[in-house]
């Protein structure tokens, strides 16, 4: 199959080597020429994937248009801030866009493929989405992830170009579910590096994680979801790893607004984004707009756009009235 993959993040490198792996011929699509012309000479993307080598077969373009026209299947692994833009120059694409981004568009409160149904109406879409670092899938460290769509027949699309022997797809058509489990656990991870960075231990975070995952729940079944899909591999296995991780970059951020540093100055040394961020404030007027009880979410959302004092924030959610467990 030709696949282009939209997104020379540490994310779209590693799905691009994990795709020549299968067989496939690859283009990635960068918007910077420079970094692109670099990563075809020197066969390695040191900033997002240290250490790891580029197939000599991988093609990279940074035009579009161009990058897309022979393509089967189009990945998009672009931040949630430009999918829209990105997508934008689909509009007559026709073969079958998979997303890998997790996030809510704030203006409207589409998640990606939901972008998608109005920036490419002739494409088939899927999500695929999982507890998958990018640095491990590219080292060949054995995953599994969930390809979602509400067609079955491109859901078994996308699981068999992407499965490998250290890369297991399972399916679901609970694309809804899917893409809102990966999207607010990075949420929640923001919550659990502010634990770390206050030193609290693993009881703690245990105890936020399983609460917030109720919360993340009732909300994704207040939007269309089904309840079982938060306790697979896009609810609870992401969350898990991403609230528990060194390479978690939400986690991290957290943790360093946990030691007390200011929201800008954390920004000011990312060198990709904390996609919690974005998502938290549509989370949060989401929650609103379907009236559903989010307590962790709400905390985040006030700690990052209300300037709330984060170890405030913690003790308010540990106050709050007793009640049985949901």
């Amino acid at each position: 199959m030709n696949v282009t993959v939209l997104g020379a993040g540490a994310w779209g490198t590693a799905l691009a080597k994990l795709l020549i792996q299968g067989s496939h011929t690859v283009t990635l699509w960068g918007h910077d020429r420079g970094r692109l012309e670099k990563l075809q000479r020197t066969r390695r993307n040191e900033a997002y994937l240290p250490g790891v080598e580029l197939p000599p077969t991988l093609q990279t373009e940074s035009d579009l248009p161009r990058a897309i026209q022979n393509a089967d299947f189009v990945v998009t692994a672009v931040p949630s801030k430009a999918f829209r833009e990105v997508t934008s120059q689909m509009s007559a694409y026709g073969g079958v866009v998979i997303s890998v981004t997790k996030g809510i568009e704030h203006a409207t409160g589409l998640t990606m493929c939901g972008i998608l149904a109005e920036t490419t109406p002739r494409a088939r879409t899927a999500v695929l989405s999982g507890p998958t670092f990018a640095l491990e899938v590219a080292r060949g460290i054995p995953t599994a992830i969930v390809a979602a769509s509400n067609d079955s027949s491109t859901a078994t699309a996308v699981q068999e170009l992407f499965h490998r022997p250290s890369f297991r797809v399972y399916t679901t058509a609970d694309l809804r579910g899917v893409e809102l489990g990966g999207a607010l656990k990075n949420v929640i991870a923001i919550a659990a590096g502010v634990c770390d960075g206050l030193g609290f231990g693993d009881n703690s975070k245990a105890a936020l994680i399983t609460r917030a995952m109720a919360e993340v729940r009732r909300l994704g079944v207040a939007c269309g979801a089904q309840a079982e899909t938060f306790t697979g591999l896009s609810g609870l296995g992401d969350l898990t790893v991403t609230c528990f991780s060194k390479l978690s970059r939400n986690r991290g951020f957290g943790e360093r607004l946990g030691r007390g540093e200011k929201l800008s100055d954390v920004f000011a040394s990312l060198s990709s984004v904390a996609e919690g961020y974005p998502t938290s404030r549509s989370a949060y007027e989401l929650a609103r707009k379907h009236q559903i009880s989010t307590p962790v979410i709400n905390e985040v959302y006030r700690m990052l756009y209300e300037g709330k004092d984060v170890a405030r924030g913690v003790r308010d959610l540990m106050s709050r009235d007793s009640k049985a467990e949901d």
